[in-house]
């Protein structure tokens, strides 16, 4: 049973005129939101509801600004004009954010999922209330920009690196940002925004917004593994997220890979140490990596794979060294999981037209089992758009379910009204 169907049952009893008036109009909205604008008739024949039924319950829809006329067609009997409905993309709004230690970005989408407005920042903030703060700005910002108001806005979904304890509202295994693990983020967060908000993992939600919007939208079964400042995977398995029993499926950065070297190098386990994989294969790795063959300590990991674009034999033994080690996870992962696919991302992971040649050379060493691996169609902005499709699946609900409190406060039951942007 969905939130919003639960919900349903607490502002209705059961069986009641109006609870089964809300339910058919929850069924049209479900309907409508999968499929191409749709007539009374053909609406009728997919949710098998009658034809008056449906016709009330569309407009009630379209009175409360839910659904919306977009046009016409003619019906193959007798001619007769049939009006066509759709889901009224203007319902609402939401907001994506992706936090990383270097950029933070947001953007804000309709209901239909359309981005209207989108910005990006370097993350400068030297505190978690400074980031809080750079946050919040950074979002109401781009809203004012799309001509909206922030009153309009549904639900915010703020991707993070590290995984979101449920039980003590933490966020664990983020110490690439200052302080962000700190008792009291989420309401933090939730005051600043003043609404509706979700924490999501930021690898959880570059695998969903591959889901939707890139590769993984032609395989029920994939992981998306983020390499840059750190190293993460995201879990989709038959067509959803898989999270664990604590949310920590996915943290491949603790796979106990590249100890001997992480022991070699800094003789002991930091208090910042976020697993042996992560430590010999982020972003970090590469530029010790680099030093450790005599390249300059002031390249980036980005100038070293440039350097490696351009043949700089040092410079390609430490892609190699970097395949090699993603190949040893992955041949891990694909035991395990057995994915159609593999989508790498992050800084790192989009190099694929140098990093795939040695990787898929070492996992053919490693295994017999050989999953597809690709570089993400989605650039720097999977966890973006990720944040905006896990924002839509809780909008949807919120929407409805303002309508369906503001039904039942007019006809004089109890149950108040929250408006759409109102936690």
């Amino acid at each position: 049973m969905s939130t919003t169907d639960s919900n349903l049952r607490h502002a209705y009893q059961p069986g009641t005129p109006s609870m089964l008036r809300a339910l058919n109009e929850r069924t049209l909205l479900e309907y409508l939101r999968s499929h191409q604008p749709t007539s009374r008739a053909q609406l009728a024949r997919a949710t098998r509801l009658s034809k008056p039924t449906v016709s009330q319950a569309l407009a009630g829809l379209e009175n409360a600004g839910l659904v919306r006329a977009v046009g016409q067609s003619i019906a193959s009997k007798g001619g007769r004009i049939a009006i066509l409905y759709e889901p009224n993309p203007d319902a609402g709004y939401v907001v994506g954010v992706d936090v990383g230690r270097g950029w933070v970005r947001s953007a804000v989408a309709n209901l239909a999922g359309h981005i209207i407005a989108r910005n990006d920042k370097p993350n400068d903030a030297q505190s978690a209330s400074g980031l809080v703060e750079l946050i919040s700005h950074l979002a109401r910002d781009v809203v004012a920009h799309a001509g909206l108001s922030w009153s309009q806005v549904v639900h915010a979904v703020i991707g993070t690196p590290g995984v979101f304890d449920e039980q003590s509202k933490r966020v664990l295994f983020s110490s690439n940002l200052p302080d962000w693990g700190r008792h009291g983020l989420l309401t933090e967060l939730r005051a600043a925004f003043g609404l509706s908000l979700s924490l999501e993992n930021d690898a959880n939600l570059a695998a969903l917004g591959e889901r939707s919007f890139g590769w993984g939208s032609s395989t029920s079964t994939f992981v998306y593994i983020t390499i840059g400042t750190g190293v993460g995977m995201g879990i989709v398995m038959n067509g959803a997220l898989y999270r664990g029993a604590r949310g920590a499926a996915g943290e491949i950065g603790f796979l106990p890979f590249g100890l001997d070297e992480v022991l070699e190098e800094s003789g002991k386990i930091s208090d910042t140490y976020l697993g042996m994989f992560e430590e010999a294969t982020s972003a970090e790795a590469i530029v010790r990596q680099a030093q450790k063959l005599g390249l300059p300590a002031s390249l980036s990991p980005r100038q070293i794979f440039d350097a490696a674009q351009q043949g700089d034999s040092k410079a390609l033994a430490v892609v190699e060294q970097e395949g090699y080690r993603l190949a040893l996870a992955i041949a891990v992962i694909t035991a395990v999981l057995d994915p159609a696919l593999i989508v790498l991302g992050g800084g790192i992971g989009q190099r694929g037209e140098l990093l795939l040649p040695p990787l898929e050379r070492r996992l053919q060493q490693l295994t017999p089992l050989r999953p597809r691996i690709v570089a993400s169609k989605l650039g720097d902005d999977s966890v973006l758009l990720g944040s905006i499709a896990t924002a839509l699946e809780v909008a949807h609900d919120l929407v409805f379910q303002y309508y369906v409190n503001s039904n039942n406060s007019n006809n004089g039951n109890s149950t108040s009204s929250m408006a759409p942007g109102q936690s």
